[in-house]
């Protein structure tokens, strides 16, 4: 892989029920802290209101707790459900996140993934794509305008408005998320921004990556934009242990109690069904390619698999679960970063270019080295003669 890929992970968050939430915040940004440490590029957070799994209302507040804990990984709202706000407020908010990160921020936007979201907030889950698509649009022209506009909306108005801190960034990168159907692709498309497919873990949305970004390509013409894969990032299941076999034999139990309890307990989600064998659903799951379990080896080899299967596309970003034990969680985001990372980011290859060509002529070079030592003690030999007894 010559292309450098970058790497993120994604967090829900999704814990399972029980745990102590304060201690549960604590973990995670413990986590953010691990990752860049690690050196992985992106860390993306969610916003949810209510089934219990998902327990992070603000991202933004959450991420200015991880930039005073992190010194250069990115931070993004993965995402920020736009039809639950003012788009004001959005703009605003990512703009002190950015300052707060000292330029690290990064605005992850959809149309809200819960519908006990949007009913308790009386919004009708109908509209929200709609609602997304519009309040969207006028949150990039409050970014990268300057001078005070004034919009009358179906669901707001600005008047005479404008940002009084710009962000610190140049311009703030902007993601819409995109699940199976077409709206996200299209949105990206006809803003110019940058996609998170967020349903890529699951069969059909994996089956559906191929034809996406055309929606996207489409869209952006018909705009007059442009959209760029690099800018594309892609959600799968990830964990690395010693073997393929251990890594799924240890997010066997989470992966079927993560489908029961929450995808099909509370949700109720028309496309999974109750799994009886975590074991088997992790197989499954790794061979159609929404779960990336085994060794470093094996991940190569599955992410190649993907960026062919995609076409190509910018950004891996881990799912963050609670399938393992805290201690199998940090250290497979350790095999990632030390052994898999440095592949696809073609940091390895010089290195072994160098090993393979001191390799290649290493009997010639052992020579020439044998040969200047033997010199060096000819030449002392010869200038201090040894006296004689």
């Amino acid at each position: 892989m010559n292309q450098r890929l970058g790497f993120g992970v994604f967090l829900a968050p999704h814990h399972p029920i029980g745990e102590h939430p304060t201690l549960q915040l604590q973990r995670d940004l413990e986590l953010a802290k691990h990752l860049d440490d690690l050196l992985y590029d992106e860390f993306w957070v969610g916003e949810h209101h209510s089934a219990g799994w998902e327990t992070i209302g603000s991202p933004e507040m959450f991420l200015v707790a991880a930039a005073e804990r992190t010194k250069r990984i990115k931070l993004g709202t993965g995402v920020i459900s736009v039809p639950y706000h003012h788009p004001f407020n959005i703009a605003q908010r990512i703009v002190t996140l950015d300052h707060l990160s000292h330029g690290r921020a990064m605005l992850g936007v959809g149309p809200g993934a819960l519908p006990s979201d949007a009913v308790m907030l009386g919004i009708d889950p109908m509209t929200q794509r709609d609602k997304m698509d519009e309040g969207l649009g006028v949150v990039i022209r409050l970014l990268n305008e300057r001078e005070p506009f004034t919009y009358k909306g179906s669901w707001f108005e600005l008047n005479n408005a404008a940002l009084q801190i710009r962000p610190l960034q140049d311009k703030i990168p902007v993601a819409v998320a995109s699940t199976i159907s077409p709206s996200g692709m299209k949105a990206a498309g006809k803003y110019g921004v940058g996609v998170l497919s967020v349903a890529t873990y699951s069969e059909e949305g994996l089956q559906a990556l191929p034809t996406q970004w055309g929606f996207g390509e489409t869209s952006a013409r018909e705009h007059g934009n442009q959209i760029d894969r690099a800018n594309w990032r892609i959600l799968v299941n990830v964990h690395l242990s010693d073997s393929k076999e251990k890594a799924m034999r240890e997010v066997a139990e989470g992966l079927k109690n993560w489908q029961n309890e929450y995808l099909v307990g509370i949700l109720g989600s028309p496309v999974a069904k109750p799994i009886e064998d975590g074991y088997k659903a992790a197989q499954r799951m790794s061979e159609y390619g929404g779960g990336i379990f085994g060794t470093p080896e094996d991940a190569l080899i599955a992410i190649e698999k993907l960026q062919k299967h995609a076409g190509g596309f910018g950004t891996l970003m881990c799912f963050a679960h609670d399938w393992v034990t805290r201690e199998q969680s940090l250290r497979s985001y350790e095999l990632l970063a030390r052994y898999v990372m440095p592949r696809c980011q073609g940091l390895i290859k010089p290195i072994d270019d160098s090993a393979n060509r001191v390799r290649a002529n290493k009997k010639e070079l052992m020579e020439k080295s044998t040969g200047a030592i033997l010199k060096a003690i000819h030449d002392y030999n010869a200038t201090h003669p040894r006296e004689k007894k």
